[in-house]
């Protein structure tokens, strides 16, 4: 099996519910799977519990606490920005090379790793890099994408949009992943449908807490 990483259009979508979601979908198949999210901004101690690393040491069955961040989550940030101006907030930056060294050494020692991305596909890292250059540089870890998006009005375009950068640069994803937004203006079938006609592969429907079963993707 391969490293997966989740990746989405935008930001406040559902990447960390999809990762969390297939991370104890693989556990339970007795497969022994770890979880990353190397970067996280927004994050400080008081609002821990509900935090992305809190959801996804949940997942893997680790202890839940703030201290523990560090097992997910290398890079942290309090300010809830894009990574870049989120480290530059605190005087610090993100190690581009050190970033994708991390990675691809937890991918050598485990299978499957689960990796969560930052925001959406083109949200800058560093001064001069993105969470797709992030990806393209995963490649010898036979990183395999899963696309996350929202069900809201202006989703289509946005997931198109980003499905077509990514086939440009050989990032083609397992599936996509339509998590259904509060705010959508047409039942989610209907959005998922549209978005599979176009993007020619698996779409896969994620109603507000659903759990439909990703862990077959990878098996």
């Amino acid at each position: 099996m391969s490293t997966i990483f989740v990746t989405s259009s935008g930001t406040d979508i559902g990447k960390t519910y999809v990762s969390a979601l297939l991370v104890r979908q693989l556990l339970a198949k007795g497969l022994p799977v770890r979880a990353l999210k190397p970067i996280v901004s927004g994050l400080d101690e008081e609002s821990f519990a509900a935090s992305d690393p809190a959801a996804l040491l949940e997942a893997l069955g680790e202890l839940v606490e703030f201290d523990n961040a560090d097992i997910v989550s290398r890079w942290r940030f309090t300010a809830a920005l894009s990574p870049d101006m989120a480290a530059r907030r605190e005087g610090a930056e993100i190690d581009f090379g050190e970033l994708v060294h991390h990675c691809l050494a937890r991918a050598a020692i485990h299978d499957p790793l689960v990796i969560e991305g930052v925001g959406g596909l083109m949200v800058p890292i560093d001064d001069s890099r993105t969470v797709l250059d992030w990806m393209i540089a995963l490649k010898p870890a036979s990183v395999v994408p899963l696309l996350v998006v929202g069900s809201y009005l202006g989703t289509i375009s946005h997931t198109l949009t980003t499905l077509d950068v990514m086939r440009r640069n050989d990032l083609e994803p397992r599936a996509i992943v339509v998590s259904e937004s509060l705010s959508a203006p047409v039942p989610l079938e209907e959005t998922v449908e549209t978005i599979r006609r176009f993007a020619g592969i698996e779409t896969i429907a994620l109603p507000r807490n659903g759990e439909p079963d990703l862990a077959r993707l990878f098996e």
